[in-house]
Parts: structure tokens; C-alpha cells; sequence
């Protein structure tokens, strides 16, 4: 078999064969297919596109070119969730105690985050000893016992995908659907769920910026995760404005308390909820969505879920006495308000943009290497369709430097008053194939 003869046919637009992507796979991780033949391949998918066999071939064959998580010493039916990312999304940290309430097992691998604000680990390490490091044994113990825990990414996890992903950011293949859809779910495959729980964003502050885009990812990403074994759903979700009002570490900590004991923002409640009863259908405690909500809302409401949280806290190095009192996460030195100039109603507010304004502060990184501070961020006091009064606080800033007059200009400039209520939508469509 040769490489020229795989890039030929996929090129002319044949289908692979899976002894043919996995023959690419493998050569690509050992290193004997050079950069310049995986980077033809990867435009021969961009332009000739892959087929659902194909695709699923193409992840599986990642999936096996590194460690792939055994869970199966953990009882019952193990739910993940991944979200294609969007700016305040916080939504693992409120939906990972919520289902564990209710005996469904949260065995979560997890990373830390490039950009507006840092990952799912780093809003975590805002609880000092919190650590993400632990054996195989203390983990599955830990999920068996008390059904959530989360871990840090394996350095070997799906290596071809690092690879590909890479390259593909050099050869303008980025927004191939059949590279997005496989390189996501290779990495959540390796992670060993039973069944997968899709938050595929769209608007100005994600990646697929239309509906019908997120949707083809959604479907893409759906049926690879059938194809192989997985029981697979996705939801398409709003991320034209921030989730929820906190944007930083501490503070999205603290906004998933909130939420935890029923006090949240409307729209990260109502995501949770939406994504939570598709996680508890799929792991086989009610055939009802309505059903499932129900359950969820009586873990928050009997203050259940709230104590899985602090439990959750504890058994990994954190101490629970801050959740009940936040003020003992890291706070930063100043609060500064950012005053509308006129009245009107809030039609829009640029999510990226307000994310980028966010990440001045120190609330992310731009490289690998930037250190994070846990303590600074924004809190949205008006979302999109409020009314607004002139003087009123648009946005709270949390900063460590008294000086922020870039950020007051970049929130201004992206926070957009209008005289009319817009319409705005949280929930677009749910996608099962």
C-alpha cells in the first residue's frame, strides 16, 4: 500500500477503504508519512468530502493510535457531554453533580482551555488543592462510589489527532466537516462513555456561526458516534451572546453554585436542564424527557445536587466550606462598572468580542504557556432583550490592575443598544442521526 495511491483515490473522490485510513493513521503517527502527503489528504477530504463509513473509520483509527480509557470497572451506563465551546460556559460544572445525584456515573476527562477564559479544570483548580491527577484505580473508585469525578487529559490521548489538527490549521482545512466531526469524537470515544451528549454551539461567539452549519457538524458528529457503538445526541444551542452572566473562573465557580441551589441565570439553567435530560434517557433512568427534568429539578431543589458538588470538591483535594461560602475562591483587588450611555434595549452582545475583553484581564490564554489568574473576569448585568437605563451597569469588571480603560472601550463597543425587543433563542433543535 502507498501513500500517493490513497491521497490519488480519495482526490478523485473514491471511498477509502478502512485498511487505507488506517494504513494513513498509522504511518502518520509513527512518522512515516511525511507532513507534505498528510497535508494532500487532508485537501482531497476538504474538497471530495468522506462518507459516514468513512468518517467513522477515520476516528476509530484515531482513537486507536493512543491510550484509549477502559472504564469499564465503573457501574452502569457512563455519560459524557462535550460542548464545541462558546464564552461563560459552565455548563459541566453544574450538569456533572446534577446527573451524579441521581446515581448516573460522571467519569469526565477534561483539559484546560485556550482563549476568552480557561477550561473546565482551571474553573475547578479555583478551589486551592483541587487536582485533576489520579490513578485509574482512585478514579474509578472514586465514580463507583460517589458517581462524578473528573480527570485531566492523558498525554497520549488520540496523538494522531494532535497531528492532524496541527496541520490542519496550516493548510486551510480547518473547517472541514469530516476533520471537525472525527477529530472531536475521537477524543470522546477515547474516553471511554457509553453514551455522548453533544452542546454544538452556533452564533458570533462559536465556531459554526449559522444554524445550518452547527447542524451539519451536529449530524456529522451524531452519526460517527452511532456508527461506532456510542449512543449519540446533540443539541444546537444559542452562543450569539455570552451563557449565563460570568465570564472568568472564580466567577463562573460561583454562577454554578448559584445555579446548583436554583438561583441561576435563566438561560444556563435552562441549557443544563435541556442537556441534563437527555443524559438521564440516555442512561436508561426514565424514557421521558419531561420525566428527566422533573428528576433534575428535584436534585436542586432537595439541595441533593448541591451536596454531590461539595462532595465532589472534597474527594479531590478541594475543601467544600467555600461553596458554601464563594467569597473564599480568589477575588480580585477591584470592581469596576461599566455605565450605558444612553436607554434603549440591548440588541446584541458580540460573544467573542466580550470574551477577548474578558481574556485582557487575565481570565484566559492566548498561549499554552500564559498563566491564568483565577480571580478577574466580567459579570453581565444586562443580556440581550433587557431594557437599559442611562447610567445603569451594562457589565461588572473584576480586575487585578486599576487601569482598564481598553477593556470599558472593548465591552462598549460590543455591547449594542437598540429601541426594540430582539428576538433571541436559546434551544434551535436536538439531532439523534
Amino acid at each position: 500500500m502507498r501513500m500517493v495511491d490513497i491521497i490519488e483515490k480519495k482526490r478523485n473522490g473514491k471511498e477509502l477503504s478502512k485498511d487505507e485510513i488506517e494504513f494513513f493513521i498509522d504511518g502518520l503517527t509513527n512518522g512515516t508519512i511525511p507532513d507534505y502527503q498528510a497535508s494532500a489528504f487532508l485537501m482531497a477530504v476538504y474538497f471530495q468530502d468522506m462518507s459516514d463509513e468513512e468518517r467513522a473509520n477515520l476516528t476509530l483509527a484515531m482513537v486507536h493510535s493512543g491510550d484509549v480509557i477502559d472504564l469499564s470497572n465503573i457501574e452502569g451506563i457512563k455519560v459524557d457531554k462535550h460542548s464545541t465551546g462558546g464564552v461563560g460556559d459552565t455548563t459541566t460544572l453544574v450538569l456533572a453533580p446534577l446527573v451524579a445525584a441521581l446515581d448516573i456515573p460522571f467519569a469526565k476527562m477534561s483539559g484546560r482551555g485556550l482563549g476568552h477564559t480557561g477550561g473546565t479544570i482551571d474553573k475547578l483548580e479555583a478551589f486551592a488543592g483541587f487536582h485533576v491527577e489520579l490513578t485509574d484505580e482512585e478514579f474509578t473508585e472514586m465514580v463507583n462510589r460517589d458517581k462524578i469525578s473528573v480527570i485531566g487529559q492523558s498525554g497520549n490521548l488520540t496523538p494522531a489527532d494532535k497531528k492532524l489538527y496541527a496541520l490542519r490549521d496550516v493548510t486551510a482545512t480547518v473547517s472541514s466537516i469530516p476533520l471537525i466531526a472525527s477529530s472531536i469524537m475521537s477524543k470522546k470515544i477515547a474516553a471511554g462513555a457509553d453514551a455522548i451528549v453533544l452542546d454544538v454551539k452556533t452564533g458570533a461567539g462559536a465556531f459554526m456561526k449559522t444554524e445550518e452549519d452547527a447542524a451539519e457538524l451536529a449530524s456529522a458528529m451524531v452519526r460517527i458516534g452511532n456508527l461506532v457503538g456510542r449512543n449519540t445526541m446533540a443539541i444546537i444551542s444559542d452562543m450569539s451572546q455570552p451563557l449565563g452572566n460570568a465570564i472568568g473562573n472564580s466567577l463562573e465557580v460561583q454562577e454554578a453554585i448559584d445555579t446548583l441551589q436554583g438561583n441561576g441565570p435563566e438561560d444556563l439553567t435552562e441549557l443544563v436542564l435541556t442537556l441534563g435530560s437527555q443524559m438521564v434517557v440516555l442512561a436508561g433512568k426514565t424514557d421521558s424527557l419531561v420525566k428527566a427534568r422533573e428528576l433534575l429539578q428535584g436534585v436542586i431543589t432537595d439541595g441533593s445536587a448541591l451536596v454531590k458538588f461539595k462532595q465532589f470538591i472534597k474527594n479531590q483535594g478541594g475543601n467544600p466550606a467555600w461553596v458554601d461560602d464563594p467569597k473564599l475562591l480568589p477575588q480580585a483587588n477591584f470592581e469596576i462598572e461599566v455605565i450605558s450611555d444612553s436607554d434603549g434595549f440591548v440588541s446584541e452582545i458580540v460573544a467573542d468580542n466580550i470574551g477577548v475583553a474578558a481574556m485582557k484581564l487575565g481570565a484566559g490564554r492566548e498561549t499554552k504557556e500564559d498563566d491564568i489568574d483565577l480571580a478577574v473576569g466580567l459579570v453581565l448585568r444586562k443580556k440581550v432583550g433587557d431594557q437599559v437605563k442611562k447610567g445603569e451597569s451594562l457589565v461588572t469588571i473584576f480586575a487585578n490592575r486599576e487601569e482598564v480603560e481598553d477593556v470599558v472601550t472593548m465591552i462598549k463597543e460590543n455591547i449594542r443598544l437598540g429601541s426594540d425587543v430582539p428576538e433571541s433563542k436559546l434551544i434551535y433543535r436536538e439531532i439523534h442521526n
